[in-house]
């Protein structure tokens, strides 16, 4: 299975020089508040109220006007419903496209973007990247419907970004290394399956790892250690020990390492990266989420 490799490394004043082959980012604003480390590259209908009104904020001491100039998007698109008229002709005189996709009411804005810039035949065979900033918080529904795009779109890199945290998702067609810039990023994360259950997730580098282990005690006399601070699940409930000697149960019981994660079962939530690295493999996507640290 191949190996593909994670890194937020947008979230760096220069990326590193050993980083492997260079992303191709496209950012997408999103109708919310924007983050703090806002830079510019895509945009949508309502994101561009943000971007006029809120992206010179984060330049208090240079002329907002330079600020709208210069970070002047390629393209807004969308419903055309949230944009206010000011701002729509400031960016036309600017020269920036602008696509009205209100006939379509089937998809998100965030689809729309993210279905363009897949098109865009100067992306083609990129190593690309889509952030989409301002995807997570205010309403849920906006939430759950910008999360369905990573699972409409699973072969393509996109991670939905707040002021405070990142979602994006694991395609199980792959293997996954997740290389964790601790100044940035981190320590809690979790991972959630989607779509469906997850019968196997095996993962290093966290505080509570996930294994394939599956052991059944029929006695005391039939025992065998857990790897350390295995997740284990016990009768609906779920523990984090060493051996079953540290569990107060009846030794007849059967114990799983590694249970079904589901809804309705166990996820791995407010979890804690331990290292630079965490590896994940699983039988079915998953969502990775880790928390981004305030400058």
């Amino acid at each position: 299975m191949e190996l593909m490799t994670h890194s937020s490394t947008f979230l760096l004043p220069s990326p590193p020089a050993d980083d492997g082959p260079a992303l191709k980012y496209a950012l997408v604003i999103l109708n919310r508040p924007l983050p703090r480390f806002t830079p510019l590259l895509w945009k949508h209908d309502g994101g561009a109220n943000r971007l006029y009104d809120e992206l010179p904020q984060l330049f208090p001491e240079e002329e907002a006007l330079a600020i709208r100039k210069r970070y002047k998007p390629d393209l807004i698109k969308g419903d055309m419903d949230s944009i206010r008229e000011e701002v729509l002709q400031f960016y036309k005189n600017a020269g920036t496209e602008v696509v009205d996709a209100s006939q379509d009411q089937d998809t998100t804005d965030l689809h729309k973007c993210v279905a363009y810039v897949q098109d865009l035949p100067k992306l083609k065979n990129q190593n690309l990247c889509i952030l989409a900033a301002g995807a997570l918080g205010g309403r849920f529904d906006h939430e759950v419907g910008n999360i369905n795009v990573l699972c409409r779109f699973p072969s393509m890199r996109i991670i939905l970004l707040s002021d405070n945290c990142l979602i994006q998702l694991l395609p199980c067609s792959h293997r996954h290394e997740m290389r964790v810039l601790s100044d940035y990023e981190g320590p809690h994360c979790g991972l959630v399956p989607i779509g469906e259950p997850s019968k196997s997730t095996t993962t290093t580098g966290l505080q509570w790892n996930l294994s394939e282990y599956s052991i059944v005690f029929v006695n005391r006399m039939n025992y065998r250690a857990f790897p350390p601070k295995s997740l284990l699940y016990v009768r609906g409930r779920a523990f984090v020990s060493y051996s079953l000697f540290n569990l107060d149960l009846d030794p007849s019981v059967v114990i799983s390492a590694n249970a079904e994660m589901r809804f309705g079962g166990l996820i791995s939530t407010s979890n804690i990266v331990k290292g630079e690295i965490v590896t994940v493999q699983s039988d079915t996507d998953l969502l990775w989420t880790i928390s981004i640290k305030k400058a």
